[in-house]
């Protein structure tokens, strides 16, 4: 079984389609989508079109609830571009997502972890901004999941990371954003450091194992920065041109 896996969009469909062109010259059994759809100062309500049509299995993000239950006073000004340009029928999608979902047997959907969409898994944010998680921080966020792949997205930051009982836990990186600032629980800030769009397959070998391949895709992202800075983002511009904020 080849599942890709894809997360944080942010509305960057022009990362996308190139995912999608990437995805298919791979050749893969399914795709999931890990939330984080359409947040951005880029195409919301395109992006929204084009996953709707896909009809992959998909997870809501800490974005889309913020999206859909916060008055527009209290968002940041990402979830307010995307909650002004979406429709009301690409609203009542984003309310019928699952905040997580089990795919099968073995393979775990969440977008930070299954307790919350704010917590970061195979990362720490603490006091001196984020870090990757020890072994028994992962451990003690997988709890007592008997899923044996538990895929996880929210940083933006590809890796993976298996634990002793041999669960895996996979982190694709980000579709559409390489680099942010965040305040939650400390300020912290993520600088994958290149610009390509990033997604991952994951895939279980004759022996029952299942193994991650972090992947990383050109795609045009100077357009990409262009239109944030046409859209009043130039913090976006950068994040976009160069993978650091």
């Amino acid at each position: 079984m080849r599942i890709a896996v894809v997360s944080d969009i942010h509305g960057n469909l022009a990362a996308l389609d190139a995912v999608l062109l990437d995805i298919e010259r791979r050749g893969v059994d399914r795709v999931v989508d890990l939330g984080d759809l359409l947040s951005g100062p880029l195409q919301p309500r395109e992006t929204a079109d084009r996953l709707i049509a896909l009809g992959w299995p998909t997870i809501a993000g800490n974005h889309e609830r913020q999206v859909l239950t916060d008055p527009p006073e209290r968002m940041g000004e990402s979830d307010r571009f995307a909650a002004a340009q979406i429709r009301p029928d690409q609203r009542e999608w984003m309310r019928g997502l699952p905040t997580t979902l089990r795919l099968n047997d073995e393979v775990l959907l969440v977008h930070g972890t299954a307790r919350s969409d704010l917590e970061c898994f195979i990362e720490t944010v603490d006091a001196g901004g984020m870090r990757a998680a020890t072994p028994d921080e992962a451990a003690e966020r997988a709890g007592d999941s008997d899923a044996r792949v538990i895929l996880c997205g929210h940083t933006h930051v590809p890796r993976s990371l298996r634990l002793a009982d041999g669960r895996l836990i996979v982190n694709p990186g980000s579709v559409g954003l390489q680099a942010y600032t965040g305040e939650h629980p400390y300020p912290h800030r993520v600088e994958v450091g290149t610009p390509q769009a990033r997604y991952a397959i994951v895939e279980r070998n004759g022996d029952g194992e299942w193994n991650a391949q972090l992947i990383a895709v050109d795609y045009d992202w100077n357009a990409a920065a262009e239109l944030a800075l046409r859209n009043g983002r130039p913090d976006w511009a950068r994040a976009l041109a160069t993978g650091r904020v």
